[in-house]
């Protein structure tokens, strides 16, 4: 399978489809993550809260594709907010994951009560600019976390990744994103599979000849 590229305002270019191994078991994680790249995907999202970083690693290194060949994401979890905690989380993430650069780094959650993602983009940005990362972005934001990260920052993240299917289609978000420029990446377009007997997408499938998760994705 091929996947097509979506240009970002970084310039940089992410896989349009991945997989994500948010819920799979450490145990499970290597053999799926294998079995992805095998089958021809090029983009594996994972995040410190799943516990699974050095399983995803292990795919890439064993997988034999060329380190640019494959996209890796990960995500900063909530306790690790802050300037410098970002950095210790960032590096933590890293040895786990056994890579030399990141492609995209997210914010997993604005935790606005904290009020700390500000100082923690601020590290993420120190980070990019160092060469350690390719991009940075956020997962989670709504419009008014966003505006504060780029009145704050002057830097636009690359990518907001939200929940987003069709039950959840996110138009305000998604209209603050296309005036921003960000990208939007959705996390469980398969409603978590709920979608995948919906009458309305099934009659689609059948209609096209193709299944009910192709037609989600």
């Amino acid at each position: 399978m091929a996947s097509p590229s979506i240009k970002l305002n970084d310039g940089q270019s992410i896989p349009q489809v991945g997989l994500g191994v948010w819920q799979t078991p450490p145990e499970d994680t290597e053999r799926a993550a294998a079995t992805a790249l095998s089958a021809g995907y090029r983009h594996i999202d994972t995040a410190a809260a799943y516990g699974n970083e050095r399983e995803v690693g292990q795919a890439v290194a064993k997988s034999g594709l060329a380190r640019q060949d494959v996209y890796v994401t990960t995500k900063l979890w909530n306790a690790d907010h802050g300037y410098d905690s970002t950095r210790r989380a960032f590096d933590a993430s890293m040895d786990r994951l056994g890579l030399d650069y990141l492609d995209l780094y997210l914010i997993h959650w604005p935790v606005p009560a904290q009020n700390a993602f500000v100082d923690t983009f601020k590290a993420f940005a120190d980070l990019r600019d160092q060469g350690r990362i390719r991009s940075i972005g956020v997962s989670n934001f709504e419009p008014e976390h966003l505006r504060t990260l780029v009145d704050a920052t002057g830097i636009v993240p690359a990518v907001n990744q939200i929940e987003l299917h069709p039950r959840l289609q996110q138009e305000e978000l998604r209209e603050v994103h296309a005036q921003l420029g960000i990208a939007t990446e959705a996390w469980s377009p398969l409603g978590q599979g709920s979608l995948l007997e919906n009458p309305a997408v099934t009659t689609v499938a059948e209609a096209h000849g193709k299944t009910p998760a192709q037609v989600l994705i």
